[in-house]
């Protein structure tokens, strides 16, 4: 069970390292996408650091499985947020599909670290 929380962690964790740095560095992209979900750049950049503490947790839960169990519900708290947001904003299901996906796959994690015990 070590090799799927491995990949997992390590996939989950590039992700949302990709996804924080341009929230953390205020690019205009994120931005806007953040402005039409009516997140504020204050909540953008406490978002991004989140995430980033995250990262850091599932990478840290490797060795110490609490720390990757408290990142992955973190995350999947956060993506449930995601997917309540966009669908406040009326976007398209296949939009929210993604927070939606990535949510499982960080609570699949939770799950796994607590299986192996």
């Amino acid at each position: 069970m070590q090799i799927p929380i491995i990949v997992l962690s390590v996939i989950l964790a590039t992700v949302f390292a990709a996804l924080a740095y341009p929230k953390l560095t205020g690019q205009a992209q994120m931005r806007e996408r953040m402005a039409h979900l009516g997140v504020s750049p204050g909540l953008t950049k406490v978002i991004g650091n989140l995430e980033l503490a995250a990262v850091v947790g599932l990478i840290f839960g490797l060795y110490w499985a609490p720390a990757g169990i408290a990142a992955a519900i973190g995350l999947t708290l956060q993506m449930i947020g995601a997917v309540i947001f966009h669908l406040r904003a009326r976007d398209p299901i296949s939009v929210a599909a993604m927070p939606a996906v990535f949510g499982l796959a960080t609570a699949a994690v939770a799950v796994l670290h607590v299986l192996r015990g």
